[in-house]
């Protein structure tokens, strides 16, 4: 199997795992500081670390569009023969594009009124939610970008060696045996 990976793929998965690791470090930290150093725990912890998962689940939504990996009706895709699966899944791309729409323009809407009043959290550490509510948009343009590729290759590229139920998918391919 060749590798698929592109700098798209390796930048967004670079990212979750960084924010995953900072997440981690925070919430290590902020345990033995409670249970330690009660005098040097920080109050802030739980609060950056959901904004950290948060922005990491939103950016990761994109390699599951990638893989495959969103639910889906996989029962009834059987039931249809190739092309019918093909026109399914162009079909559920084009539902999908303008959900991701909903979700970048009422996401910017969100954002601009939170940089407009200035929010805060009410937290110590008063971080700006418009940051945190910026992860809504990103998430959905890098989920637009996705299934627009997806949507060409199943209108333009359709390839039914690849593109179709009961294939091995690339997330669940196992290496050949020495």
């Amino acid at each position: 199997m060749q590798n698929r990976d592109t700098f798209w793929d390796r930048i967004e998965r670079t990212l979750v795992g960084l924010l995953g690791a900072i997440a981690m470090v925070v919430g290590v930290v902020q345990v033995v500081g409670r249970y330690f150093f009660p005098q040097y725990a920080i109050s802030w912890a739980e609060e950056v670390i959901v904004y950290l998962v948060v922005w990491g689940v939103m950016i990761i939504s994109s390699q599951l569009v990638r893989s495959d990996g969103h639910v889906r009706p996989d029962l009834v895709l059987r039931l249809v023969g190739i092309n019918g699966q093909r026109w399914m899944e162009a079909f559920n791309c084009v539902v999908a594009l303008a959900f991701c729409v909903g979700m970048v323009w009422y996401g910017f809407a969100i954002v601009h009124s939170s940089f407009e009043l200035d929010e805060h959290s009410a937290t110590d550490f008063s971080f700006p939610m418009w940051i945190y509510y910026s992860a809504l948009p990103v998430g959905g343009l890098l989920m637009f970008g996705r299934y627009t590729i997806r949507l060409y290759r199943y209108v333009f590229a359709f390839d039914p060696q690849s593109m179709t139920i009961g294939h091995t998918a690339e997330h669940e391919m196992i290496a050949p045996k020495d």
